[in-house]
């Protein structure tokens, strides 16, 4: 696998201009998106604690939803990039998945979640640390839009 661009929803085009900017384009891209099973998982629970076993699960529902979204934003990514590129949606804990991803990945191309006002370690969030921290290839890690006034120049 060539270059890895981890999509999500605050972060994408950053990461998809990155990539688009530090990639040959015979370079083979994968666009990534992984939805987070937690999610599902606790409406279903929610719905059944609050409102008593025997009522439609919105799990199912709620995972087409998200299927569907996923597949909007990979689409925009796509365009975006202007060039081909796989398209692939994981499923189950963020972080874990996009590790397992980058697995023989060339690249891992990746934005700052967290706080955008300033550079440190709070400019990333839980997930994005650890994908930073156990990546097993080579990260980008991108500013969305940009960094911060405090951080240019350094």
């Amino acid at each position: 696998m060539g270059v890895l661009v981890w999509v999500t929803e605050g972060t994408w085009p950053a990461c998809v201009d990155a990539a688009r900017a530090r990639t040959r384009d015979d370079e083979e891209l994968t666009l990534l998106y992984v939805a987070d099973d937690e999610v599902t998982g606790a409406a279903g629970g929610a719905v059944a604690g609050l409102l008593g076993r025997g009522r439609p699960d919105p799990a199912a529902r709620l995972a087409a939803l998200e299927a569907g979204a996923a597949g909007e934003l990979l689409d925009a990514a796509a365009a975006r990039l202007g060039r081909p590129a796989a398209r692939r949606i994981g499923h189950g804990r963020v972080e874990r998945e996009v590790v397992r991803a980058a697995e023989g990945a060339a690249l891992l191309v990746c934005a700052r979640d967290g706080d955008r006002s300033r550079p440190g370690p709070h400019s990333l969030g839980p997930a994005t640390r650890f994908v930073v921290d156990h990546a097993p290839c080579p990260v980008l890690l991108v500013w969305p839009p940009g960094p911060p006034p405090s951080a240019q120049g350094r």
